[in-house]
């Protein structure tokens, strides 16, 4: 039986990716986005595909350019907010294949007030306590370039599992080799979250 990622195309696994984390609220008709590359090629979700869409759009709506001339990228109308933390990424880091930004249920209540996140499960040891880069304009350049600073001690990490940095009263961003892995371990993060928490009341 072929895995989801040889099913699906890869605008077809970014629906996939986008439906699965809206459903499990691993992101919120806020925001987010999704993006995959291909060699020179990026697919991105659209601009406010949560916000317009709740994560209901089409292989057709899969923003498509080019590593090699982001600028034309940039022009595109549907270019998500935050895709200059994602081009940055795949600049920086050319094995990260996936890049994913969310506003995972569990883990909003920490970016909140900037509190990090240890790990406090066996699945999420490998991550490392989770922490923020510094305060800068949201969707700028400047952002992109603390996100990238952030993820350089991580490089090994983000070839076989995932790599992430929370967002300061926003969300999170994470490099990974693949969709299927940053999903996976999108979620370990976010489980991991509600444990933390968690732990305050059980205790």
């Amino acid at each position: 039986m072929k895995k989801i990622s040889e099913r699906l195309t890869i605008p077809e696994l970014i629906i996939y990716v986008a439906k699965f984390m809206f459903e499990r609220e691993l992101t919120d008709i806020a925001g987010g986005n999704i993006s995959a590359v291909d060699g020179d090629t990026v697919y991105m979700t659209p601009t406010l595909a949560g916000n317009q869409w709740h994560w209901d759009i089409g292989a057709d709506d899969v923003v498509v350019g080019s590593l090699s001339n982001i600028d034309e990228m940039k022009k595109n109308p549907r270019f998500s907010r935050e895709g200059l933390s994602h081009l940055a990424i795949y600049k920086a880091y050319p094995f990260v294949g996936a890049v994913i930004h969310a506003h995972p249920k569990y883990i909003l209540p920490f970016t909140a007030n900037n509190t990090p996140i240890p790990p406090v499960l066996n699945s999420s040891k490998s991550f490392g306590t989770l922490q923020y880069h510094a305060e800068a304009p949201a969707y700028s350049q400047e952002q992109a370039d603390l996100i990238v600073g952030m993820l350089k001690d991580n490089q090994e990490q983000m070839k076989t599992k995932a790599a992430a940095v929370l967002m300061p009263r926003h969300g999170i961003i994470l490099g990974s080799p693949d969709l299927i892995t940053a999903l996976d371990c999108l979620q370990r993060m976010n489980t991991n979250a509600f444990s933390v928490m968690a732990q305050k009341w059980i205790s």
